[in-house]
């Protein structure tokens, strides 16, 4: 007898989902990449390898990496306290970590923008150390930073909670130190998750505008990411070289989606076999 399950068939499952994808997905990707092969080859590549194109790409994939190996490890860290302790308004903090997710990326760049410019409350503190954050490149980072946090707390908290404090105890017992114990015990369990959060993380900020507009002051070869330079070349009605640089960084996007995935993949099996 057929087992009968809760949704519709497989063949109406399948086809409304490769259906939903394509029209969310698929189609309006495909219509980016159809609109940048209105250049001619020459063109496209003069559109992506212009000196400004380069620098943009350039502080994006390098801040964008920077701020996902922060959140990994304060992320990390994070998650470490929420589970493993108890203390007065934890629920809260708990739930700060998702402001984030909530908050339009606009409000958290006037936010962070008030708060590090040179006459903010902490920019000014800062100041007379030589640390300038906002409308430079460490602003960027930070903004990369604030909005990457929620998916490494998120992809590693679950996996921690699933994890027995007896397999720390054991180690502990048995002579290991805190970093073997972290190092043998706890960070196989965790890097498939950790690695997943650095890769959403990564991926997330790759592409964000809200966040980065006003803390960066957009300052072309400095402070320019790339979503801003597609901005303003729709700004300047270069619509061909815009859909250029958004070709160049979809594929981009895709490329170190595929290694880090392959390398979740090699994890996963790694752990495994240990």
């Amino acid at each position: 007898m057929s087992r009968r399950r809760v949704m519709p068939g497989f063949g109406l499952s399948l086809g409304f989902t490769l259906f939903y994808v394509c029209l969310l997905v698929l189609i309006p990707l495909s219509g980016v990449v159809l609109k940048a092969r209105g250049l001619t080859w020459a063109q496209f590549v003069a559109a992506v390898t212009s000196e400004r194109a380069i620098a943009a790409c350039t502080l994006s994939v390098g801040a964008a990496f920077a701020a996902a190996v922060v959140n990994a490890g304060f992320g990390l860290l994070v998650a470490w306290v929420l589970v493993r302790y108890t203390f007065p308004g934890r629920r809260l903090v708990d739930a700060c970590v998702d402001l984030p997710f909530a908050l339009p990326t606009s409000v958290a760049g006037i936010a962070l923008t008030a708060v590090y410019a040179p006459t903010g409350w902490l920019g000014q503190r800062l100041a007379p150390l030589g640390i300038q954050v906002a409308f430079t490149r460490l602003g960027v980072m930070v903004a990369l930073t604030f909005i990457g946090l929620p998916f490494v707390v998120r992809a590693v908290q679950p996996v921690l909670e699933d994890l027995d404090p007896e397999l720390e105890e054991a180690a502990c017992s048995l002579g290991a130190s805190r970093w073997q114990t972290f190092r043998r015990v706890l960070l196989p369990a965790l890097l498939p998750a950790l690695l997943t959060g650095f890769t959403l993380a990564f991926a997330r900020a790759l592409g964000e505008y809200g966040s980065v507009v006003f803390i960066s002051g957009n300052i072309p070869m400095r402070t320019e990411v790339v979503t801003l330079l597609i901005v303003a070349r729709l700004e300047q009605f270069d619509y061909a070289g815009a859909t250029a640089i958004a070709s160049m960084m979809l594929g981009l996007s895709f490329l170190v989606l595929l290694a880090i995935n392959l390398l979740q993949a090699w994890s996963r099996r790694r752990g495994a076999l240990a």
